[in-house]
């Protein structure tokens, strides 16, 4: 998402550069139709670039900023799944003793070990019990509400782009308007084009040897 509005922020950006440059050439100073058309475009780029600004702003405080607060919530997770795991193995390993001293013969110094066995296994187990139940019970919480987290931040998202294409197709439309030569269609556009580059290429200077 990140990269996403960097690229937004450098697309509007280089078009306010092109549009600074094309005002600035020298041809503007000549003709002044074609000034007029750079200034309105000028105008209408600079628009985008503020428009977009405010994109990009609303999309850093509704979406990046909650998405990278919900990541922080991961490490103290996987901590807790790792004490969890910690505690497993704790356990295994007491109970293991525990089994070991039931398989011998029930002797004084082995019944002995093992009523120790079993008081040290005692709270291990009821730790493992509590940690692994409060897993249990909070994991499945915890991920169906990832839903109910993000929904505000998706509907942000997508007010945030309808709020810019909106302004942008009002902007590009009156641009449309202030340089629309005579309400030529694209077709009759690209011949007018061809037409121009027919005259230049016939000049001697740019003629094939």
């Amino acid at each position: 998402m990140k990269k996403s509005t960097e690229a937004d922020l450098a697309m509007s950006k280089a078009a306010v550069k092109i549009s600074a440059d094309l005002l600035s050439n020298p041809l503007c100073e000549q003709d002044q139709a074609f000034n007029e058309s750079m200034m309105a475009l000028d105008k209408a780029m600079k628009r985008m670039d503020s428009y977009n600004q405010e994109k990009v702003n609303q999309i850093q405080k509704t979406v990046i900023e909650p998405l990278k607060k919900y990541g922080g919530v991961f490490p103290s997770l996987n901590m807790a799944v790792k004490r969890r795991e910690q505690v497993l193995q704790d356990y295994k390993r007491l109970q293991s003793k525990v089994e070991k001293y039931e398989e011998k013969d029930k002797t004084g110094p082995v019944m002995v070990k093992l009523h120790q066995a079993r008081e040290e296994l005692r709270p291990v187990r009821e730790d493992f019990e509590a940690k692994n139940k409060q897993l249990l019970d909070e994991m499945p919480k915890f991920y169906h509400s990832r839903i109910d987290y993000f929904q505000p931040s998706f509907e942000a998202l997508i007010r945030a782009q309808v709020v810019y294409f909106t302004e942008m197709y009002k902007t590009f439309s009156e641009l449309t308007d202030q340089i629309d030569q005579g309400g030529l269609t694209d077709e009759q556009r690209e011949k007018e084009t061809e037409a121009k580059l027919n005259e230049l290429r016939s000049l001697s200077i740019v003629a094939d040897d």
